[in-house]
């Protein structure tokens, strides 16, 4: 099952475009910098804890901001309009049955979904 790109990956996809304006440059760098201090990458994005996981086809854990992250869910708005007027689709997916939980911190859930659970 493969799921849509995350707006990070656009963003950092974007970010290294060759003829990206300066403008759209220094706000992508600074809506990404806010990200890095404010929100913790999830030490995996999946439930096994093998060591040869990444070789097997694994099913990759979705990210999903909580609603009480007001702050954060303001910046990936603004984020994502960004990217909307340089050419990246970004659409809200919202969910209550997020599927198996990976991580959770005060601002986010990683979860593998259900199969039943869209992901495209």
């Amino acid at each position: 099952m493969q799921a849509r790109e995350g707006f990070f990956g656009a963003a950092y996809e974007l970010r290294g475009q060759p003829d990206i304006d300066q403008h759209t440059l220094d706000r992508l760098e600074d809506s990404l910098a806010w990200f890095r201090q404010n929100l913790a990458v999830p030490p995996r994005f999946n439930l096994s804890r093998s060591k040869g996981f990444y070789r097997k086809q694994t099913t990759q854990g979705l990210s999903w901001f909580k609603p009480t992250a007001t702050d954060h869910l303001a910046r990936a708005c603004d984020l994502a309009a960004l990217l909307g007027r340089h050419g990246h689709h970004v659409e809200v997916m919202k969910s209550s049955r997020l599927g198996y939980v990976v991580y959770e911190d005060e601002y986010q859930i990683i979860a593998e979904p259900f199969s039943d659970t869209a992901t495209r």
